[in-house]
C-alpha cells in the first residue's frame, strides 16, 4: 500500500505559483540568512550596501559572519 505524503510548504495556500528562479519547493523558514545579488551578473557599489545592511540586520541573532575590524 502506497501512502501519498504533502510536502508541507506546497501545501500551503498563499504561495505564489513557481516562476523564473522561484519555485514553491524551496519555500522555507530562512530566518537569519540574507542574499544580494544582481541576476544579470552586473557589479555595483549598491550590491555592497545591499550586503551590509544584511549584516547589520542579521547581528541581532550572532549571526554575523564578518570580519569585525572592516
Amino acid at each position: 500500500m502506497s501512502e501519498q505524503f504533502e510536502h508541507p510548504t506546497l501545501s500551503r495556500p498563499g504561495l505564489p505559483e513557481a516562476q523564473g528562479l522561484y519555485s514553491p519547493a524551496n519555500e522555507h523558514d530562512a530566518c537569519g540568512i540574507g542574499f544580494v545579488v544582481n541576476i544579470k551578473g552586473h557589479r555595483s557599489h549598491d550590491i555592497i550596501t545591499k550586503g551590509v545592511q544584511i549584516l547589520v540586520n542579521l547581528t541581532h541573532r550572532g549571526a554575523c559572519g564578518c570580519d569585525p575590524e572592516t
